[in-house]
This record gives structure tokens, sequence and C-alpha cells, in this order.
């Protein structure tokens, strides 16, 4: 089962019964992750999260009220493993964009089925309200990172539009984009709008 969506070690809670909670919690947000990567979001059921994490229905009601809640929780897990890739890239910026370019490229999770649910449950956020502050949240920190090289909101709106276009590309084409080629990219728009003179100059590399 994938262990890519998880928030403290549930070892280091001191307290037992909080400890336990979270371990349930963090098994069944994996199994959520393992329905949506094997049979897509809408198979998502309590009945049948409940099968795949092993446990029975009553666990799942008893932790995650209503399908949202657990939905809610598990796009919180996956966004705040994103981010937190995002937040220590190298202060290097080239070695940072090329960090970057590695998490659109090849995700967080062991393999691009995982990618792919991951997208698909941050799409989700379209039909589900409750899903949007997390939409947020990862738009804010891609818009801080684009910041570092491009500090015209302007001018980087086109380079965060081409890493999300970069990022379906990832989960859906055979062969899928390579990280070198996403970072090739997204290095040739920034230097664009920096050559345009729309921004101050940005740490640039050969391309």
């Amino acid at each position: 089962m994938n262990t890519a969506y998880t928030s403290d070690d549930p070892e280091n809670i001191s307290d037992g019964r909080l400890r336990k909670g979270e371990q349930r919690r963090r098994l069944l947000v994996n199994a959520t992750m393992d329905v949506i990567t094997n049979e897509g979001v809408t198979a998502v059921s309590q009945r049948r999260v409940a099968a795949e994490a092993g446990v029975p229905p009553s666990t799942v009601t008893y932790y995650y009220a209503t399908i949202d809640d657990l939905l809610v929780d598990a796009l919180t897990r996956v966004n705040n493993a994103y981010v937190a890739v995002v937040e220590g890239l190298p202060e290097d910026p080239d070695e940072a964009l090329r960090g970057f370019a590695t998490l659109i490229a090849e995700g967080i999770g062991p393999d691009r089925a995982h990618a792919l649910a991951e997208m698909e449950l941050f799409l989700l956020a379209a039909r589900r309200p409750a899903l949007g502050e997390q939409v947020d949240c990862w738009y804010d920190a891609v818009d801080a990172f684009f910041a570092l090289y491009l500090p015209d909101p302007a001018a980087r709106a086109g380079v965060i539009a081409a890493s999300d276009g970069y990022l379906l590309r990832c989960c859906v084409m055979e062969p899928p984009p390579s990280a070198d080629e996403v970072y090739r990219a997204l290095r040739r728009l920034i230097d664009r709008e920096r050559d345009a003179g729309t921004t101050p100059a940005s740490p640039s590399a050969p391309v």
C-alpha cells in the first residue's frame, strides 16, 4: 500500500488514543488513494475503502462521517506532500527549477498510476467545493515558487499554466515527457519573459 500521503509520524504522538486515530486515518487515506489508483475516484465509497483497508465499514464512518470528509483529508495529505517538496527545493535557482520539473514529471508516488490518481483527486475539486481550499493552497505554493524567477504576476501566469499542462501530459501521454523536457520548456518560458523586459532579470541557464 502506498505510504506517501502522511502527516506526522504516529509513533511520535505520545497520546495512545491520538496515535491510534492517526494510524487509522493514515490507513484509510492510503486505501482511498489505492482505490482511486486502481478504479478511479468514482469507485470511492465507505464500503470500498473499508474493504481495501481490511477494516469494517464502521471504522470509516467513525473517522469520516461523509465521503467528502475522507476525500478532503486525502487531498490535504497529497497536497501537503507536494507543497513540502516545493518548499524544500534547493536555494540555487537552476537546481530548484530542475527539482520542480522532476516533481511535475515524476510526482511523489511510486508510479504513474499514483500520479494519475493524485491528478484525478485534484480535478474533483471542480465538483466538490470542499476541496477548493487545497487547490488554492497548491497554487499559492507554485506562485510563490515562480515569483523567485518572475516577480510580475502577469509574466509568471503563463509559466504556471505551462506547468499545469505538463502535469496533465505526464499523467496521460505515452511515453510521458521527461523531467528534462519539462525543465527545458519552463526554462525557455522564464527566459522569454525575462528577455521581453517585463520583469527584472532572473537566473538563467543554457537550454
